[in-house]
């Protein structure tokens, strides 16, 4: 090889290793470049990706507070019970794609159905054949309805005699139960396709199965399986902790159990212990995006207080999973809901709305309510209203207007009862004395209106005193009163009594009631003669409760209240003070009026209001039901407002009956329910008998 070549050769060789040199040495540059860029420039990018790799954020919800009644008359001692309380129930669910065959598939189905579905789906087909026989012999006995009188008697006693033999007969009964036991498998059949689709979907990791499950319902599940050895797993051998299931081996060992792809998790739920005791009265909790919101009633007037503050939480989390928290400012605690400690006495509440619910059944009332306060501080005692709902199953309810408290919702004409009102307004002002006579014609007639104002009862009194009006119930009586001190100071007395306003009780929804008719610069003649019997101006119950509470406290009208306590997560309590209105009526008018309130439960149209022993002062309703036309002559509504023992009231009451279908006034129906109600507080809080 010549010295030309050689050169050439070495030339080419170097420019490779400088090629070579320069390409590692910019793709050092980039390196480089790269790690200067990634933690110069973009290192609090990276950092944070890291932070959210290695650690969590999480907010803590707070525990709802407790909405909470006393019970103390009855033990002696302040006993609470919980009206609205938190319960751990189980939600239990499948994993189908851990399911081995459709046999293990069908056996799930049919435990689910045994434990979940068989008792409603008995009471269901029960419930439905009893309605087709009731049915059957109502269509029987209207055949017949058309008979004369007496072979319309004997006929329907017939046809009923027949229906309740074959009723009683045992072949029939046989066949009947034969009946009900294929409809009961037909049901089941379709429960158990559901199921069956539900385990089917073998890809699936998660299949809801039930809500809401006790303790005592899921281990009466979990006992229906088998173990791994083929044994079977029994009830006494299961307990739950920390929301796990677990079955006792024996010296100490505890095992975790998920039988068959079967497991659980533990939720939070609001839980009322009371159903449908009081409902209008706590309201309801609705779970949105996992957040609990209240809803009507304490539930949502107080759902700020219930609620409480969530908490955060920022977490490291290390290469075995385990957790520390960061710091102090990386973790606030949260802080549970307040309890509210109800005015609302237990074993009143429990007794009063049980019995409500029967009378206005057996009165065929369209709904119905009661209220009862202590008039000296303006607590709430007891409130029920009927029909009413299981606030623990709201969502199963079709009329929502259910959820409303009527109490302080539904506004509504008086009638008689506010005769009491016009009488004390007349007394306090001097105008009348309860031995003021007038002379009763059966009816009088207003300026600017032809058509007579009549008592409820036809036909003249004659000449009679103030207290006989209230005895007697006179409309013309009642305009007598208010004529005597005249309309403007009427409508003052009025409004002093809280018509017209609400009464600031802590219950959504309260209505202000409308006295608009009373409130014109130039009052209307009519308007303020109707007003006095109690028509043409419309109320709430608890402010019809409210104003007979005056009479009961010397002339006092107090602020109701229905929350004795707030008590708070750190153990502070806001106690909640009897708060006075005004001074309505003077010591002197209160008494007065109760005497005559006395005299009409004694002489007058309340005397099924006696109670043997005590004084009881009260005064009756059957008010008439407006329409856009006048009034509905087919609808009344019935109440009474008692006070007992008179002479120092331990309570006032309000019965209120809407629309009763078995008796056209209110002595039959509201009047007898105080008694009954009232007899049983008297001995409740072991009063003395005073006669």
């Amino acid at each position: 090889m010549n010295l030309y070549k050689r050169d050439n050769l070495n030339s080419l060789h170097n420019n490779r290793i400088n090629f070579l040199i320069a390409i590692v040495f910019l793709f050092g540059l980039l390196i480089i470049w790269r790690l200067f860029d990634l933690q110069i420039f973009k290192y609090k990018i990276y950092i944070a990706k890291a932070n959210n790799q290695q650690q969590t954020e999480s907010t803590l919800l707070p525990e709802r507070g407790e909405i909470l009644m006393l019970d103390r008359y009855k033990t002696g001692t302040d006993v609470f019970y919980p009206l609205a309380a938190n319960k751990q129930l189980a939600l239990v669910y499948a994993v189908p794609r851990d399911i081995k065959n459709k046999a293990d598939a069908e056996d799930i189905a049919n435990k689910l159905f045994f434990v979940f579905d068989l008792a409603d789906t008995q009471k269901t087909v029960d419930d439905n054949f009893q309605k087709i026989d009731q049915a059957d012999l109502s269509a029987q006995l209207a055949a017949a309805a058309n008979l004369p009188a007496e072979e319309k008697k004997i006929q329907q006693a017939e046809i009923t005699r027949k229906f309740n033999l074959l009723h009683n007969d045992k072949t029939w009964l046989l066949g009947r139960e034969k009946k009900k036991s294929e409809e009961v498998d037909n049901l089941k059949a379709g429960i158990i396709s559901g199921y069956l689709e539900l385990l089917g979907r073998s890809e699936s990791q998660y299949a809801l199965l039930k809500k809401k499950v006790d303790e005592e319902t899921l281990k009466r599940f979990y006992s229906l399986f088998m173990d791994s050895d083929g044994q079977q797993i029994k009830f006494e051998e299961l307990s739950i902790r920390n929301g796990k299931v677990y079955r006792d081996k024996g010296d100490g060992l505890l095992l975790e159990i998920h039988p068959n792809a079967i497991y659980q998790t533990q939720e939070s739920y609001r839980y009322y212990p009371e159903n449908n005791i009081g409902s209008q009265l706590s309201g309801f909790v609705r779970a949105d995006s996992n957040v609990m919101i209240g809803n009507y009633g304490l539930e949502g007037f107080f759902d700020k207080e219930l609620s409480g503050t969530p908490g955060y939480l920022k977490t490291d989390i290390g290469a075995q999973r385990n957790i520390a928290i960061l710091d102090d400012r990386e973790y606030v605690k949260a802080k549970n809901g307040s309890d509210l400690v109800l005015t609302i006495d237990r074993s009143v509440q429990f007794f009063a709305c049980q019995k409500l619910a029967e009378a206005a059944k057996l009165h065929k009332a369209d709904s119905a309510s009661m209220v009862a306060v202590d008039p000296k501080t303006g607590a709430i005692i007891a409130m029920c209203s009927w029909p009413d709902f299981d606030p623990n199953n709201y969502q199963d309810e079709k009329n929502i207007s259910v959820f409303n408290n009527p109490v302080v919702f539904e506004q509504y004409e008086p009638g008689s009862v506010f005769k009491a009102i016009t009488m004390a307004s007349a007394l306090n002002d001097g105008k009348v004395t309860p031995e003021t006579t007038y002379e009763d014609k059966g009816s009088i007639i207003e300026k600017g209106w032809d058509k007579p104002i009549r008592n409820a009862t036809a036909g003249a009194h004659g000449v009679v005193d103030m207290t006989y009006v209230l005895e007697y119930s006179l409309n013309t009586g009642a305009v007598f009163a208010m004529e005597k001190i005249g309309a403007p100071k009427f409508s003052e007395y009025v409004k002093n009594f809280g018509f017209g306003e609400r009464t600031g009780i802590e219950l959504e929804s309260e209505s202000a009631g409308n006295i608009n008719n009373l409130l014109a610069k130039k009052i209307n003649t009519l308007d303020a003669a109707t007003a006095s019997f109690g028509q043409g101006l419309s109320v709430t119950a608890l402010q019809m409760l409210m104003s007979f509470a005056v009479i009961a406290n010397n002339g006092v009208l107090m602020k109701p209240y229905i929350v004795n306590e707030i008590i708070n997560e750190d153990g502070s309590s806001e106690v909640t003070k009897p708060q006075e209105v005004r001074k309505v009526l003077s010591d002197k008018t209160a008494n007065l009026l109760v005497g005559m309130l006395i005299s009409d439960v004694e002489n007058g149209h309340s005397q099924k209001a006696k109670i043997s022993g005590y004084y009881i002062a009260g005064k009756t309703g059957t008010a008439q039901v407006p329409t856009k036309t006048g009034y509905n002559s087919g609808q009344t509504i019935h109440s009474f407002i008692g006070m007992a023992p008179a002479d120092d009231p331990k309570f006032v009451m309000l019965i209120k009956f809407n629309n009763p279908k078995d008796f056209p006034w209110a002595d039959y129906t509201a009047t007898p329910f105080f008694r009954e109600i009232a007899d049983f507080m008297l001995k409740y809080y072991k009063i003395p008998k005073e006669r």
